[in-house]
């Protein structure tokens, strides 16, 4: 017999103790049922120089940013700027290098050509629903080469060149947009497919549907900008019946190396280099009667911008620009000393009137500026084009971001704020 073996007697049987049920596992812990904190991500609307910009403030501290913009591409206005003040720096160039970080940036999700169309929930967890529209380009393949836009045979009116110039009906939004994904224009497109037929990626489909995304957020950042007033609310002006009456941010696409005249002024009727420019302040702006009775605070700066730079392209000595004004207003740190720069230095002419009318000569198209001076007597004076500062007004889907978002508007339809605490609102 060995030490190991032990001997039972036959009467008596062994006990077996039974090990106790393990609890079952599936290997994932348990989550309680309501979360506990704020969810660490924040949601931006809108992708312009304010909606960048916060955007990478918070991404590079580590928080997880979903940036949604409805067009095409991010930048907004100020991507369609020539110059800004009171510098006068190439505005591309200052943004280029946001567009291309905000593209890259591993916590930024993009949702282009998106919407938010409902936001649920409360301060620190809210629930958003983006619907992200068809671009009928599959995003996963378009390389951006360009094929599609160079063969279509369709042009449209480029938005993006505020009406000055055309694009195809398939088209990025400007060069630098980020992403760089082609979109097509299914109210312009004919349906010829002939991008389907050139596109070496296989990228076109006309079949794409809308996707629904849901995104967890603790908070939301909105930054949806504003939208241009219109200029047909001043019928004697004649914006849109006289093709040298244009807006300032048509003039801008005019002035700018990626507009449709590539940077070289030149009046829309003919493609003439103008000699004698006006620019009409406070249209749209300060005008009880179409309930704006609020200043816009630009206005006056940016035309005198556009007024310098017109004098860099044509040459100082070459043009004549005018401004006729009600009050000058220039808001901001320089802005004064930037007027100042562009009568003495540059020898903007600056008139307080009040405009009457504009009639145009059939013959010569160009355009007769009926004005009162402050001593009351009439005059009229001819120039080969006028640009009109119009004002600036809530974005153009304001109601519905207010019903969407639960913000309260004022009488003139931005979101309501206190006087004693400007920055609360609902």
């Amino acid at each position: 017999m060995t030490a190991e073996e032990t001997i039972v007697p036959e009467d008596e049987e062994e006990e077996v103790v039974e090990a106790p049920e393990a609890p079952e596992t599936t290997g994932v812990p348990e989550v309680p049922e309501r979360r506990v904190g704020p969810v660490g991500s924040v949601l931006v609307v809108g992708s312009g120089i304010a909606g960048m910009q916060a955007s990478l403030d918070l991404a590079d501290t580590n928080i997880l940013v979903h940036l949604v913009e409805d067009k095409a591409g991010i930048g907004g206005w100020m991507s369609k700027l020539d110059k800004t003040f009171p510098t006068n720096d190439c505005a591309m160039c200052s943004i280029a290098p946001k567009l291309v970080t905000v593209g890259r940036h591993h916590n930024i999700v993009l949702h282009t050509n998106a919407k938010v169309t409902a936001l649920d929930g409360e301060l620190g967890e809210f629930t958003a629903k983006i619907v992200e529209r068809p671009r009928f380009i599959d995003p996963d393949k378009c390389t951006g080469c360009g094929f599609c836009g160079q063969y279509c045979p369709v042009e449209a009116t480029s938005e993006y060149d505020e009406a000055v110039g055309d694009r195809p009906a398939v088209s990025v939004l400007f060069p630098q947009t980020v992403p760089l994904l082609y979109s097509i224009d299914r109210e312009s497109c004919v349906g010829c497919g002939l991008c389907e037929e050139v596109c070496p990626a296989h990228a076109v489909d006309y079949l794409q549907e809308p996707v629904e995304v849901v995104a967890e957020v603790g908070a939301v950042v909105m930054a949806v900008g504003y939208s241009e007033i219109p200029a047909s609310t001043r019928t004697e002006y004649g914006w849109g019946r006289f093709p040298n009456v244009i807006t300032a941010p048509q003039f801008e696409r005019v002035l700018s190396a990626s507009g449709p005249y590539a940077g070289e002024v030149l009046r829309p009727s003919d493609g003439t280099h103008p000699k004698k420019i006006a620019w009409l302040q406070c249209v749209g702006s300060r005008d009880p009667h179409h309930g704006r009775p609020y200043c816009s605070s630009v206005c006056c700066t940016y035309a005198t911008k556009e007024a310098i730079i017109a004098k860099e392209h044509l040459g100082r000595e070459d043009v004549d620009c005018h401004i006729f004004y009600m009050d000058m207003r220039t808001y901001g740190k320089g802005f004064e000393e930037y007027y100042n720069r562009a009568k003495d230095e540059y020898k903007v002419k600056y008139t307080r009137c009040r405009i009457g009318e504009i009639k145009e000569d059939r013959k010569t198209r160009d355009l007769v500026v009926n004005y009162e001076d402050e001593t009351g007597n009439s005059k009229a004076e001819t120039f080969d084009m006028v640009v009109l500062s119009t004002g600036l007004d809530p974005p153009e889907n304001y109601e519905s971001l207010a019903q969407t978002f639960g913000i309260e508007l004022d009488e003139m339809n931005y979101a309501k704020t206190s006087i004693f605490s400007p920055v609360d609102t609902t």
